[in-house]
């Protein structure tokens, strides 16, 4: 999942750009947008597990090529960042505007794997990740298809 971090460094930008695109978000707030959205999906059950927490860790760390602290600190920020917002929109469109459909997809695949992190995914959770999926431009067939690569990440051995 090196995507990111690609992007970060200056690699090929969206390729369903319009010639002339809005400037895209600083890749920092992206990097807190994507934390936040890990993170509501973690507390949309009303339940913060300790599996979901270190899923969200791990998946910052994957996507984005952070040491442990680095993440920890992102989601600490993060939370912050979280408590100030009044809705997702902010956060997903930073999101929406950085990334390639591909690139939201594997977004959408990650929070599907913190919801599956305690084994249980709550209806609130999946709500949280398909509204996020509609603000992401996220096709219905690609949310599926995410939801079942995370769902099988998960299965018992």
């Amino acid at each position: 999942m090196g995507w990111i971090t690609d992007w970060i460094s200056g690699g090929p930008r969206r390729p369903d750009a319009d010639a002339a695109p809005p400037p895209a978000p600083d890749p920092g707030e992206v990097r807190i947008a994507t934390a936040v959205l890990l993170l509501e999906v973690s507390a949309a059950d009303h339940e913060v597990d300790a599996r979901e927490r270190r899923a969200a860790t791990e998946a910052l760390a994957s996507a984005f090529g952070l040491s442990a602290g680095e993440s920890a600190g992102l989601l600490a920020e993060a939370t912050r960042r979280a408590a100030e917002a009044v809705s997702l929109y902010e956060f997903t469109r930073a999101v929406d505007r950085s990334f390639s459909l591909k690139q939201k997809a594997t977004v959408i695949e990650l929070l599907f794997q913190v919801a599956f992190a305690d084994e249980t995914l709550a209806g609130e959770e999946e709500h949280l990740i398909r509204q996020a999926a509609k603000l992401l431009h996220v096709p219905h067939a690609e949310f599926i298809a995410a939801k079942l690569r995370a769902q099988a990440r998960h299965r018992p051995a």
